[in-house]
């Protein structure tokens, strides 16, 4: 049970399509078209985000239905400069593309950007005008060490600490254990997490923010079990991996009829 249940708040549903590093002119296309013939719930019902590879970003932007916005993979932590390979928030501003995804745990893992980087760079594209997906998770010796609360907390306490408004934030919240295993948490797990992190919100921040922002699930998300997910009264939308680049993440887009 949610102390702050989506259908008193208002939540929008709301779905994201990471591409990762996939794609070639000829798939994003294709891609694209599927999309764009889908059959969808209206704007005030879901709110679609598509976040192909940077390079792909003015071809998706151009070709994609409008009712669906485009996000960047990722963003620097501050304006532009000598930082070969970044792409700054202001770059992004530039090319009107209103989402941005952060603190991805591949990046956290793999890059090894810490909490705090990530807060920064989440400060920073608000700061642009940039609406943000921050990402938080744990790994499975986290889990399994019962420090699940601990490290999520940890990882919002580190945003909390650097923003004061979260009209233009949303949680995504991945168990890195089940990105692209085929694992998923448990509707219990996804719950029970979920509503961990509102009840931190709302204990370290305000029980109002803790009742609006909205907390995507992520990890081996499908049209399998999108719907039994999108039901949970904490879970307000996905962050989609593997599946957003099969004609089956339209099934999840349509989930949002199945939530609260």
């Amino acid at each position: 049970m949610s102390l702050f249940p989506s259908i008193s708040s208002g939540r929008k549903f709301i779905v994201g399509g990471n591409w990762k590093c996939n794609g070639t002119v000829e798939s994003i296309k294709k891609l694209v078209g599927v999309l764009n013939a889908a059959t969808v719930p209206s704007g005030d019902v879901v709110e679609t985000v598509i976040a192909p590879p940077s390079v792909y970003i003015p071809l998706v932007k151009a070709e994609l239905r409008k009712d669906f916005a485009v996000a960047a993979q990722n963003a620097w932590v501050n304006k532009g400069g000598a930082f070969t390979g970044e792409v700054s928030p202001d770059m992004l501003v530039d090319l009107d593309i209103p989402w941005v995804i952060l603190g991805h745990s591949e990046r956290r893992t793999i890059i090894k950007e810490s909490n705090e980087f990530v807060a920064d760079k989440v400060a920073y594209a608000l700061s642009k005008g940039l609406k943000v997906i921050a990402c938080i998770g744990e790994s499975l010796e986290q889990r399994e060490g019962g420090e699940t609360v601990a490290v999520v907390s940890a990882q919002v306490k580190a945003i909390a600490d650097k923003i004061s408004k979260w009209d233009d934030v949303v949680l995504a919240y991945e168990p890195i254990w089940a990105i692209g295993t085929g694992k998923v948490a448990t509707p219990a797990q996804a719950q029970e997490t979920h509503a961990d992190i509102r009840k931190w919100i709302a204990e370290n921040v305000s029980a109002d923010v803790a009742a609006a922002i909205r907390i995507q699930y992520g990890g081996s998300v499908n049209a399998a079990n999108c719907k039994e997910l999108a039901a949970l009264p904490d879970v307000d939308g996905f962050l989609v991996g593997g599946a957003a680049l099969k004609p089956e993440f339209v099934d999840i887009i349509n989930s949002a009829t199945a939530s609260k």
